[in-house]
């Protein structure tokens, strides 16, 4: 933090005035200065809002501190942090909204402000206290699991003593890991390099969650231009929003790395080197098994435009074999087998009711129990048919549609499996956008319900996880003052604000003009 106080914001805005100096000229974009210097404002103030209320670890060296302790136990500091935390997410968001504003004549010169967002913006995250979950501590525990000799698709991190105190959830004191092995081999890799220690292991698996960013917004650049497609735009709309660089860098969640691979994986079967798309892929769902929906458009890929129903099915086969036979192999090393399948056979019970399927099965729910019948089975039914229609839906879409658009088929049929289930986690919706803006989204309608999505998800987060003690008293309940900030701040956006507030308002260009802007 010194390094801050003792000039970098003025050596950053120098640096960004010399670096768009020499940009050729791009339509009649706006210069992009302010947008990412007020982002890099926004995340400062996330960071200093997590030091009051994100998640800490009761090991943690932090604990004993007293400036944090002031921040975490003090009403005023609680207020302010919970106020800065919230302040500065909503305001992330308007830059990266404003951003897209400013750059909207996409093409020569665009990347470099794209690429600076992510960097400028994403960079101060890495000093967050975990925020909008605090799965990474689970992460630890499964970690001490592995060093242990001990299986975590079989053992619970209670397992083992002092669980607890290392910040995990208690919901997952008994729960089967839901990751690959992969990601359980760099779980015992971080724990055992960081000695157990929890604020060290955050800090380990951001850097994995950093690499994970640089791959998805490089491949994906190289993705979208594959496909004719603007890159810079494809790295604004995914690697540079707000919910990505939270969910990935200040909730040092997996996604990052998964999506990373996955990316590239397609990338490269779709330039023709289906091996290399075969074995990232399958380390994308050696992360988080749920990838291993991208395996068949590998093969698809692989198969080329045109191709009959046998080579199709052979192409199937053969990615099915290579990926099955890197995962045999990997299946001695820590004795782990194939417990990873578990994830995918036996996913996590319950719903959300802000979900299509939570929303629609509670009023199933109300209106059947209002007349005697028993309204939570039947919604339980509900949810698992809309469940099966989305994997229904993205089967047909592996078996049917237009050979030279299989990348757009993948981002839709991922769309459909995490729409229709039952649990939509703020960084769900990041599975598979990358796909869907690699082969273009078109400026209207479509990009207008990304930017809804994104506000949502980052509005919720803000005010869904806050760790704030029992006997701290402020003048509202935690999450109350969050949600008002958020909306009072999402109003001035939608209502107020000149700038933003055309998003919402105005006809998109190609309604005023007549011309497709899928992302060009």
């Amino acid at each position: 933090m010194s390094s801050l106080r003792l000039g970098l914001p003025g050596r950053l805005l120098e640096r960004l005035s010399s670096l768009w100096t020499s940009l050729p000229p791009v339509g009649i974009n706006q210069p992009p200065h302010w947008a990412l210097v007020q982002g890099f404002v926004g995340s400062l103030l996330i960071v200093f809002g997590s030091f009051g209320v994100g998640w800490l670890a009761d090991a943690s060296g932090f604990t004993r501190n007293p400036f944090f302790i002031m921040l975490r136990t003090e009403t005023w500091g609680v207020t302010t942090c919970i106020i800065s935390l919230v302040a500065g997410a909503m305001l992330l968001t308007r830059s990266w909204l404003r951003l897209g504003q400013r750059l909207r004549h996409w093409g020569p010169g665009t990347v470099r402000p794209a690429v600076a967002a992510v960097l400028l913006w994403g960079l101060p995250l890495m000093a967050t206290f975990p925020i909008y979950s605090r799965d990474v501590y689970a992460y630890v525990g499964q970690g001490r699991l592995m060093a242990a000799g001990l299986n975590p698709y079989t053992n619970g991190i209670s397992s083992l003593n002092n669980w607890l105190e290392l910040g995990s959830d208690p919901s997952w004191a008994s729960t089967r890991t839901p990751y690959g092995p992969y990601f359980l081999w760099l779980e015992r890799w971080v724990v055992q390099i960081a000695g157990g220690q929890p604020d060290t292991s955050v800090l380990l698996f951001r850097v994995l969650a950093l690499a994970g960013v640089a791959l998805c917004a490089y491949y994906g650049y190289r993705l979208a231009e594959l496909h004719g497609v603007d890159g810079a735009r494809t790295v604004w709309l995914t690697a540079a929003n707000p919910l990505f660089l939270i969910s990935c860098i200040a909730s040092a969640h997996n996604e990052a790395l998964m999506i990373g691979f996955a990316v590239a994986g397609v990338y490269y079967a779709a330039r023709g080197s289906w091996l290399a798309g075969i074995v990232l892929t399958t380390l994308s769902i050696g992360i988080k098994p749920i990838t291993a929906v991208v395996l068949p458009f590998i093969g698809l890929l692989w198969a080329g435009p045109g191709s009959p129903w046998l080579r199709k099915i052979l192409c199937w086969t053969g990615t099915a074999l290579v990926s099955l036979g890197l995962f045999a192999a990997s299946a001695v090393v820590y004795g782990l087998g194939f417990g990873w399948v578990n994830a995918i056979v036996d996913p996590t019970p319950g719903f959300i009711a802000y979900t299509p399927s939570g929303f629609t099965s509670n009023i199933v729910a109300a209106g059947l129990s209002s007349v005697g019948l028993d309204g939570g089975y039947i919604a339980e039914v509900f949810r698992g048919v809309l469940k099966w229609i989305g994997i229904g839906l993205a089967v047909l879409l592996i078996l049917r549609g237009d050979d030279r658009a299989v990348v757009r088929r993948l981002g839709l049929a991922f769309m459909a499996i995490v729409v229709l289930g039952p649990i939509i986690q703020p960084w769900y919706v990041l599975w598979f956008f990358p796909f869907l803006a690699a082969t273009g989204i078109r400026d209207n309608w479509e990009v207008k319900l990304w930017y809804l999505t994104v506000v949502f998800f980052v509005v919720f987060g803000a005010q869904d996880q806050l760790h704030v003690f029992g006997f701290v008293t402020i003048p509202l309940p935690p999450d109350a003052l969050a949600g008002l900030v958020a909306f009072a701040f999402v109003a001035y956006l939608v209502l107020l604000d000149p700038k933003t507030r055309r998003i919402v308002f105005e006809r998109s260009r190609q309604r005023r003009h007549g011309v497709e802007a899928a992302g060009h």
